[in-house]
């Protein structure tokens, strides 16, 4: 066999194969070349998704006649010291994806350092060097390359749309504007529409950029993260459970300014919301994590888009408790976003006459028939303006007795005949509200005013209205309290007077009897009864009366599916969400008022009661502003 010694265009080929995959990863290479120069501004241009054209020009350090010469050779860097890899305080090597792109593009480079008299210029075409020239530029750096993978052809076949890479470039160059809000970024080019981040300024930069590339929205629905431990710090912003998305490409993860996306940071971040968030949905962070650079290896990945900490379980323990503290602060805090999309299903729900209100914004109004623009004498009584009062609670007047609404009987509160003929508190009455009920509509979720359909409640703030999804708040109060006993072993139970035998499968029997041991750990005990059933003979005390059938057989079902590598606490967690479902306040019952004012109230005490188990809001307040849009006051 004989061995012989690959020629440098070859040598540099293959390693344009490792390093550059697509057009966003020489944009990647250029962008991080011109953050390390000390840039202010960085302009980039592309046309046909990267493939024909990329330019990047920046106003940093530059480079003198003897640096751009060795700049495009292989192994030739001003980015290491005392060469220590292990010392990493840049993003990339100056030069290192450089000679790579140049072996399969046409690269141009003009840069001029600050104490140059002139520009100097350089080109590389498919591995063949130009002799460097004067040119005429101002103080930077400018990267043209045009015709990527001309050189080799069969890498074009793997590029995907122009429209997809475009899309792949902004991303790119997103993640790493986050990452310098100092930097003034655009993105133009005859492939896209120009995008431009101007340079963050004020007492809060970093916040300022995150709302030009995420928008207002999620700086509206974020909960700041500040964490240290033993030499690891932790900041950024971390979204609200209710400000999810439908899939990851909203987490944005920095080390040391680095962007990356590290399987361990991932699978920290899915720990954090486990227990506030779908299975199917996805939060929305801008984390960054700052440490020794000797603590972190960013050199496994020739792309350096993962990393491998030294000690990966302290930065994920620290990642994961900052989040869940931050969740905790946030208390029943909900997405801002709950309100748009309530008046947004109210209005597409709505029929008739759709016209534009004063702040531009579409409101439904529905016309009787026989009246003029619906203001006639009967429009209160019209058949579109019917209501279900079956469905509809009203407390009554303020200081009047109230039955409780299980013994009301549905005469009481009027007819369906219409509108008019419905019980409703009169204004006078609300005028003799006692002190004390003024004060309760000045907390958060207010005053409870209504229970509608028996499964929503609807309460007074005092500059609108929140309505209370009961099953779910109720689940999330019970699955803390659950959480609670669960940390200090204190998990109450009460004993069956005649256990409850749950016919089963024989596998779920099995699976349930091998972890009856940890079932106890949560209050549940119970036994085999026979090949194919169990019974159960106590159940936690906090859940009450609840539906032990349907508890057992959904617990038999997710035990098929848990991870073995979940840690028992988080399975124990996972029991006492399924059993927290099962033990709430269902949908369908009739609440007291007391009952739904505590409901309240506790919610308001409660950590993360504003999002139930499985990531879906608790409650949506509808202020009188939006009300008031709604019906085309404003």
């Amino acid at each position: 066999m004989q061995v012989r010694q690959l020629g440098e265009r070859v040598i540099n080929q293959i390693a344009a194969g490792e390093v550059i995959e697509r057009p966003a990863s020489v944009i990647k290479e250029l962008v991080e070349n011109a953050v390390d120069a000390g840039s202010t501004q960085i302009e980039i241009v592309t046309a046909a998704g990267g493939k024909t054209l990329m330019r990047v020009a920046d106003d940093g350090a530059g480079m003198r006649a003897s640096d751009l010469t060795l700049a495009i050779r292989r192994h030739c860097t001003s980015k290491i010291s005392d060469d220590d890899l292990f010392d990493i305080r840049t993003l990339g090597f100056r030069g290192e994806a450089l000679p790579s792109i140049g072996s399969v593009a046409r690269l141009a480079i003009q840069t001029r350092h600050q104490e140059e008299e002139h520009a100097w210029a350089i080109a590389v075409e498919g591995g063949r060097e130009t002799p460097i020239a004067p040119a005429a530029r101002a103080k930077g750096t400018q990267v043209e390359v045009r015709d990527l993978f001309f050189a080799t052809p069969a890498r074009l076949k793997f590029l995907k749309s122009d429209r997809a890479e475009a899309a792949a470039i902004t991303e790119i160059v997103k993640r790493i504007a986050l990452a310098y809000p100092e930097i003034g970024f655009s993105l133009s080019g005859a492939d896209r529409q120009p995008q431009k981040w101007p340079a963050a300024r004020g007492s809060e930069p970093q916040l300022a950029r995150i709302a030009q590339i995420l928008g207002q929205d999620f700086v509206d629905n974020a909960m700041e993260i500040d964490a240290e431990r033993e030499g690891v710090r932790l900041t950024g912003f971390a979204g609200l459970p209710t400000h999810h998305r439908g899939n990851a490409q909203h987490q944005f993860f920095f080390v040391n300014g680095r962007p990356v996306k590290d399987k361990l940071l991932l699978s920290g971040l899915r720990g954090a919301y486990a227990d506030v968030l779908a299975r199917d949905r996805h939060p929305v962070v801008v984390l960054f994590i700052d440490l020794d650079p000797a603590q972190v290896d960013v050199n496994v990945h020739p792309a350096k888009a993962d990393v491998r900490f030294r000690d990966g379980q302290l930065v994920r323990g620290l990642l994961v408790g900052a989040i869940r503290h931050a969740l905790v602060q946030a208390g029943h805090r909900s997405s801002t976003g709950n309100a748009t999309v309530a008046l947004d299903a109210l209005r597409a729900g709505a029929g008739g006459y759709s016209a534009p209100s004063n702040g531009g914004v579409s409101t439904s109004v529905s016309h009787a028939p026989g009246t003029a623009g619906g203001r006639g004498a009967d429009y209160a009584r019209a058949d579109t303006a019917r209501w279900d009062t079956g469905a509809f609670r009203p407390l009554g007047d303020a200081g009047v007795a109230m039955p409780g609404f299980a013994d009301a009987a549905p005469a009481e509160y009027g007819s369906q005949t219409g509108l008019a003929d419905i019980a409703v508190p009169s204004a006078d009455a609300r005028a003799g509200e006692t002190p004390a009920e003024t004060e309760t509509t000045r907390l958060p979720l207010g005053a409870a005013r209504a229970q509608v359909h028996e499964t929503y409640i609807i309460s007074q703030t005092a500059d609108g209205v929140v309505i209370v999804d009961q099953h779910a708040a109720h689940e999330r109060l019970v699955y803390e309290r659950l959480k609670e006993a669960l940390a200090k072993k204190d998990v109450a139970r009460q004993i069956l007077l005649i256990p409850e035998i749950v016919e089963l499968t024989e596998e779920d029997a099995l699976r349930l009897n091998d972890r009856a041991s940890d079932l106890a750990e949560v209050g549940l005990v119970l036994e085999a009864f026979g090949p194919g059933a169990v019974a159960v003979r106590e159940t936690p005390a906090i859940l009450g009366d609840m539906d032990i059938q349907g508890m057992v057989r959904n617990l038999a079902d997710e035990l098929a599916e848990w991870d073995t590598a979940d840690g028992l606490r988080e399975k124990l967690d996972h029991v006492a969400a399924t059993m927290a479902c099962h033990g709430s306040v269902r949908a369908g019952r009739r609440m007291r008022p007391q009952e739904m004012d505590a409901l309240l109230r506790d919610m308001e005490a409660t950590p993360k009661s504003g999002q139930c188990n499985h990531g879906r809001p608790t409650w949506v307040e509808l202020k009188l502003s939006d009300i008031e849009r709604l019906f085309g006051r404003k």
